[in-house]
């Protein structure tokens, strides 16, 4: 009995890694910035979105996983052999639109959490702009992932800061599986709500761990392994977001704080009310996530339009085979920067929020995009979605859908 579970273990973390990176990461600054004021607005009436994200993202991301493990191809791969060049071409363009706003997002992060500690974003975004550059450039994958996977484990820093914010265990609890009160139910409410959501599943996330998933040459006979790395993953960093709410909902909501400007502001905030360790957990986890998703999201966008045009991709080849790789990997990173070094103090907030929107925007594109190619039987055989997947899935695009429109109202109508 002990031998059969010593071999589940040892293959389990033989394949940890593109489940567990892909979903941590997307707790970027972006993220917490949404979780935060989620938590700073409305306290814990918005835990209860947890479980029923969670599902959704399981579903997503191990259709992703699936359907590299089985066809050995990333996404952007399969979606030009599929359905052609022209909307392969026009897909990417989108997405490395959509991925800079998320760029110029997580260096926003790394200046905000580093202004905590009176380091200016005049030093602290180019020196990070160089650190994570040169951790791809200069290193492979197996390198290149225990750095994430460690950089993963370190957003164990905000339960820490939600359990010192000292929250009442008993209502955030049963905020979780019930739902709120109708007279929470207003405008403000529900646009959070669909933040909330929206922040947590984005379309880069689809290429990026179908790629990783791919790169890391992961077999059939290895995806029960493989799948528990998704489901994993997917259920810490949603737990990770719970603590974030609770952390924000137990210190700026109780004593009134309300809104927040940027996700900084909320570790400056809660400091009085949970004392200094709390704060310094909370900016150091924000600055982790921030660095962490600016190494990734670039990275993600290069394998995907690389792999979508035809062209040599991966963090295990040199420059000079795959120099279109590196130099898209290093103009988003040096673009994003640039743009936080440029633009006023002022409107980096708007950025950050704006990218959020764009991710909207685009997912359902992406998710009905995946669908059609996971229930082809030529293409997956035995492996396509069961009945139950595909329920989740199509409803977790038609919400999506909803919530893109509701953003988009919002957005016309100034409200």
């Amino acid at each position: 009995m002990w031998k059969r579970w010593r071999i589940r273990i040892i293959l389990f973390l033989a394949v940890l890694g593109p489940g567990f990176i892909t979903a941590n990461v997307d707790n970027d600054s972006g993220g917490i910035f949404t979780y935060s004021q989620a938590g700073a607005q409305y306290g814990y009436s918005l835990l209860w979105t947890m479980i029923p994200i969670t599902i959704a993202l399981i579903v997503v991301q191990e259709m992703c996983s699936r359907m590299g493990v089985v066809t050995g191809k990333g996404l952007s791969d399969l979606i030009r052999e599929e359905f052609g060049l022209r909307i392969t071409f026009v897909l990417m363009v989108l997405l490395v639109v959509v991925n800079y706003t998320n760029v110029v997002t997580e260096f926003i992060g790394i200046a905000g959490s580093l202004h905590l500690f009176h380091v200016s974003k005049f030093i602290s975004v180019p020196i990070c702009a160089f650190l994570v550059w040169a951790l791809v450039l200069r290193g492979d994958y197996k390198s290149t992932e225990k750095i994430f996977l460690v950089a993963s484990l370190v957003y164990i820093a905000y339960i820490f800061a939600g359990i010192f914010a000292q929250p009442d265990w008993h209502e955030s609890l049963r905020a979780t599986v019930t739902l709120p009160k109708r007279s929470v139910w207003n405008e403000g409410y529900i646009y959070m709500a669909i933040g909330v959501v929206g922040t947590t599943i984005a379309p880069w996330m689809q290429f990026y761990l179908q790629s990783s998933i791919v790169e890391k040459g992961i077999r059939v006979k290895d995806y029960a392994a493989s799948r528990l790395d998704v489901i994993v993953g997917c259920i810490f960093t949603d737990v990770i977001a719970w603590f974030i709410i609770v952390a924000c909902a137990a210190t700026l909501f109780v004593h009134g704080m309300g809104a927040i400007q940027v996700a900084a502001d909320a570790a400056e905030a809660m400091r009085p009310f949970a004392g200094d360790f709390a704060f310094i957990l909370f900016a150091f986890g924000l600055f982790n996530a921030s660095l962490f998703a600016a190494s990734i999201l670039p990275l993600s966008t290069a394998y995907t339009v690389c792999e979508g045009l035809g062209v040599e991709s991966g963090v295990d080849k040199s420059f000079r085979e795959a120099p279109y790789f590196y130099w898209l990997y290093s103009l988003l990173i040096i673009g994003g920067a640039l743009t936080v070094l440029l633009l006023p103090d002022s409107q980096l907030v708007n950025v950050a929020i704006l990218s959020q929107v764009l991710n909207g925007v685009l997912l359902p594109v992406v998710i009905i995009l995946m669908l059609m190619l996971i229930n082809r039987s030529d293409l997956m055989g035995e492996y396509k979605n069961s009945r139950l997947w595909n329920w989740i899935a199509w409803g977790t695009s038609i919400i999506v859908i909803g919530m893109t429109l509701v953003m988009l109202w919002g957005l016309m109508t100034g409200h």
